[in-house]
């Protein structure tokens, strides 16, 4: 990717990513500039199709955040005045934020929702579970965007996506060995696609916390290898999720312990802006954090009620049922979302379906009617991914932010306008879902994820012993997430690994995390802006694999 290393007659001007215009005090770019604008909504659209074309089709969701990227920068070194402004990284980084919403949003939010009802034999409840899929969609990504850079979800933390997002912008724009480092591994990462090897989990072991990761490979190995070392599948019998309800719960209540300590007792940790003595505070301390999620809570509460009178289950249930689908909805799409959260930002990967399976599992377990359990699923599954995602643009966006002077109003300014963004992407998946959702049921084209839901509400637990297997290897569970501690999510990390069936992935880990290890006592501290690169290329290259998937969907 060319770039300009100083300035000349022909070049243009400086990208607003540079220190010298960092220090400027430009205002960072907006949604609403026309060329901006038209890119973000294209873009959504192809995001919006990619998503709903490959999760109906064969089952998998792709980050588009890397494509959308690559394509923004094509198209600012198009020869035409009006276009040299995507040239800008945090334009760049606006376009990445649109698509990759546009895409989790119409696969993993709306179309996997409707498509419960829908097999559940309830075609007259796809339209209302689309409008309150929607506004969970909403309220999810609004509770990301209050409480992004807050101790329980901090802007240095992992979320390796991002990080590929942000080192591959970078590259495009600076070259040199970066850009070359970037592109090898991007490279290998997309051969490792053709060959179906998940390369993008040892990218994600050279981004994220050590410990985390090293309990996700082991997660991964003992879910692959069990049959033959065990002579059981840890993956059956509802193992994984026992492990994953006692990390949860686990997790759960330390967050609510960060909420209700008193400021007084603690000071918010610095953290440096690389290059810079300058350092910024948590830019959400937990008086925000904790009024972000009792707002959220709300907002789902409203959302239910929502879902409730447009699935007509007003007329089918007592008004004592009613209340407690309602409080209980919300509960679980705020504790979905924020252990899917968790798990994303340490590792990359978010465990959505297992826990939306956990709670339809506890919705069975306490007696809920099927169809309002089929609704209440279809709710809670449209939560959490585009939180986790809305998570991967805004550290993308806090990595290409940071150095900008003064620092706060700026990244500030810039994560209103990538929430902004995601409200294009989001307004694009709803017209595609809304279009196109027919056209796939009735070619039986569902997402597989949505039958494992519409056939446990139809078939209820089909086993004795769920309840008291979940308790069982809660135990395990809990005491891990309890020795790791907030910032290591050891026990979710276990949990998320198990519930994953991918070959050859815990190897990937482990080797890579072996690598990172070794490779940092020999190099020193520089050993980890290389690894940094290489995991963001592979990372990068899995995600264009996986796009280009939709080439053999079609």
């Amino acid at each position: 990717m060319s770039h300009h290393t100083s300035p000349s007659a022909t070049a243009p001007p400086p990208s607003d990513s540079g220190p010298a215009a960092a220090s400027s005090g430009a205002g960072h770019p907006r949604v609403r500039e026309p060329v901006v604008f038209v890119v973000l909504a294209v873009l959504s659209v192809v995001g919006a199709v990619i998503g709903a074309d490959l999760v109906a089709k064969l089952g998998i969701s792709a980050n588009t955040s890397v494509v959308g990227a690559l394509i923004a920068m094509l198209i600012g070194r198009i020869p035409l005045a009006g276009l040299r402004s995507m040239r800008s990284v945090h334009r760049q980084n606006l376009a990445q934020s649109a698509i990759s919403a546009a895409t989790f949003a119409s696969a993993n939010a709306l179309l996997t929702s409707i498509a419960v009802p829908y097999v559940f034999g309830r075609e007259d409840l796809v339209w209302p579970m689309l409008a309150g899929s929607f506004v969970g969609l909403l309220i999810d990504t609004w509770v990301l965007y209050r409480s992004f850079g807050s101790r329980l979800l901090p802007a240095d933390a992992a979320w390796p996506p991002g990080q590929a997002a942000a080192e591959t912008i970078k590259a495009g724009d600076k070259g040199g060995k970066r850009a070359l480092v970037l592109g090898a591994g991007t490279l290998v990462g997309l051969g490792g696609t053709l060959f179906s090897l998940p390369l993008s989990a040892a990218g994600v072991a050279f981004l994220g916390n050590v410990w985390a990761l090293l309990m996700f490979g082991v997660g991964l190995g003992l879910r692959e290898f069990s049959p033959d070392l065990f002579h059981t599948d840890l993956g059956a019998g509802y193992v994984p999720h026992g492990v994953m309800v006692g990390a949860g719960v686990v997790a759960l209540g330390q967050a609510v312990v960060l909420l209700v300590r008193r400021r007084s007792t603690q000071q918010p940790a610095a953290a440096t802006v690389a290059g810079h003595n300058e350092t910024t505070s948590y830019t959400v301390d937990e008086k925000g954090l904790r009024r972000s999620l009792v707002r959220g809570y709300a907002l789902f509460v409203a959302g239910a009620v929502l879902l409730a009178v447009l699935g007509g289950l007003i007329g089918d249930m007592s008004p004592l049922g009613l209340l407690g689908w309602v409080l209980f909805a919300a509960f679980a799409a705020l504790v979905h979302e924020l252990i899917v959260g968790l798990a994303a930002m340490q590792s990359g990967w978010f465990p959505s379906f297992a826990v939306t399976l956990i709670f339809l599992v506890l919705g069975l377990l306490i007696g809920i009617p099927s169809v309002p359990l089929a609704l209440l699923v279809g709710y809670v599954s449209a939560t959490g991914p585009a939180f986790a995602d809305m998570g991967y643009d805004l550290k993308a966006g806090w990595l290409l932010r940071r150095e900008h002077r003064p620092w706060d109003p700026y990244e500030r300014e810039g994560r209103r306008e990538q929430f902004r963004a995601a409200l294009i992407g989001f307004a694009a998946a709803l017209v595609v879902v809304a279009v196109l959702w027919q056209s796939y049921f009735r070619q039986g084209l569902i997402p597989p994820v949505a039958k494992v839901y519409a056939d446990t509400v139809k078939n209820g637990l089909g086993e004795p012993g769920v309840l008291r297997t979940l308790l069982l290897w809660a135990i395990p569970g809990a005491a891990i997430q309890l020795i790791g501690g907030t910032k290591r999510q050891m026990g979710v990390m276990l949990a998320t690994g198990l519930l994953i069936l991918t070959p050859n992935a815990c190897w990937m880990v482990l080797a890579a995390l072996a690598v990172r290890v070794g490779y940092r006592k020999w190099r020193g501290p520089a050993a980890d802006e290389e690894l940094n690169l290489v995991g963001a290329g592979l990372i990068a290259g899995s995600s264009l694999g996986d796009s280009a998937q939709i080439i053999k969907a079609s």
